[in-house]
């Protein structure tokens, strides 16, 4: 074990000593939030700051949805009006249900000339095709609600959810900041990209997001398609908390570039919503912005962060973590992890096998199933 290992193991082992656990719900919320406040992610920094507010939209497609560079206020209504159903939903207030799908029926067939308005070329027949398809899968929720049929309303929504998503990706246009150039030796994802990650427990499927984390992002698909991953044991699994891997074989912690002999390292990069670009190597207490909100939360079950060491903000380099996000004890946006290490996207599906990995598990691969062109080498 080297040194830094060493002295993380250590702290970690401090920290849990004299600790007594009970099995009941009290006693897992307590070590869960303990556990968020030390932060000791294998390599990641001590927790420092407030705690963020608000509260989260737990959702990572809506998330990822959220997080595009576009502005299409009309689809960005239609995708709201439906995310608003689930307090409804889970009230079984049945006839507002069926009166708001009606409401976003009525805006798209009124707002539809407006939306398409929006799309050029190959992406206004992609864009027309999409609407077309979104108003007959509006009426099957519709019929889901008038019904009351929850899991029918469920699957009808995601579906519709899923073609407003794609039309809204399709606007995605040109790279919304510049990176800064003392990065120009990284390779970042300009964009985004989907990867099936394969276990020994089963499939994975997570997306990444280069627009808003574009190094994070693109180190984790560089590695991919260099097979950096496969085979490689997950080091870390606490409940409610993360499930971590990325350590090499042998004496190194992160991935050093054969050309040079040295362990590359990826800054820590978080970008704040409302802001232009991502921060990098600061985290939210650093800049004083306690209460801001990263456009990418650790607010999901899954959600994908970065790990860094407790002594250095930038020397992160291959290990990452799933956050293992747990509504019944870490309230959404009032976590330690927001603001301290970079999230760069989320497992989409998949989640029954997360549920099952541990350190007795590994990694079996790590695959680009689409959004590889999107990896430039380097600026």
């Amino acid at each position: 074990m080297d040194g830094k290992r060493h002295r993380q193991a250590a702290a970690s082992s401090g920290f849990l000593a004299g600790l007594q656990i009970t099995g009941t719900r009290w006693s897992q919320a307590v070590v869960a939030l303990l556990l968020a406040a030390s932060l000791l992610l294998t390599p990641s920094p001590p927790a420092r700051a407030a705690l963020p507010q608000g509260n989260a939209v737990k959702d990572p497609e809506a998330i990822l949805r959220n997080a595009l560079p576009i502005e299409a206020p009309q689809l960005q209504s239609l995708q709201r009006l439906l995310e608003a159903t689930s307090d409804d939903l889970r009230a079984k207030r049945w006839k507002p249900l069926a009166a708001t799908i009606s409401r976003t029926q009525s805006q798209l067939s009124t707002q539809r000339d407006t939306i398409l308005k929006s799309f050029r070329g190959e992406q206004l027949a992609q864009a027309t095709g999409l609407l077309d398809q979104l108003q007959g899968q509006l009426q099957v929720v519709a019929d889901a609600a008038e019904t009351s049929d929850r899991d029918a309303f469920l699957a009808a929504r995601r579906t519709a959810l899923a073609s407003i998503g794609d039309a809204e990706a399709l606007l995605a246009g040109d790279f919304p900041f510049a990176i800064p150039s003392e990065f120009d030796a990284l390779p970042r994802l300009l964009g985004r990209a989907t990867l099936l990650i394969t276990t020994t427990k089963g499939d994975l499927t997570a997306v990444v997001d280069g627009y808003n984390a574009p190094l994070t992002a693109g180190a984790f698909v560089d590695l991919a398609l260099r097979k950096f991953y496969d085979d490689l044991p997950f080091t870390r699994a606490e409940d409610f908390y993360v499930l971590q891997s990325g350590d090499p074989k042998g004496e190194a912690v992160g991935y050093v570039d054969a050309k040079t002999g040295q362990e590359r390292h990826v800054p820590l990069e978080i970008r704040i919503e409302g802001d232009a670009a991502p921060i990098y190597n600061q985290t939210f207490e650093d800049v004083g912005r306690y209460k801001a909100q990263p456009v990418l939360p650790f607010a999901t079950y899954g959600t994908l962060g970065w790990a860094h060491s407790d002594e250095q903000l930038d020397d992160g380099s291959s290990q990452f973590f799933f956050f293992l996000y747990e509504p019944e004890l870490t309230p959404a946006g009032l976590n330690l992890v927001d603001g301290r290490n970079a999230a760069f996207g989320y497992v989409i599906d998949g989640f029954d096998v997360l549920e099952e990995l541990g350190v007795d598990d590994r990694i079996v691969s790590v695959r680009v199933i689409d959004g590889a062109a999107n990896l430039k080498a380097h600026a």
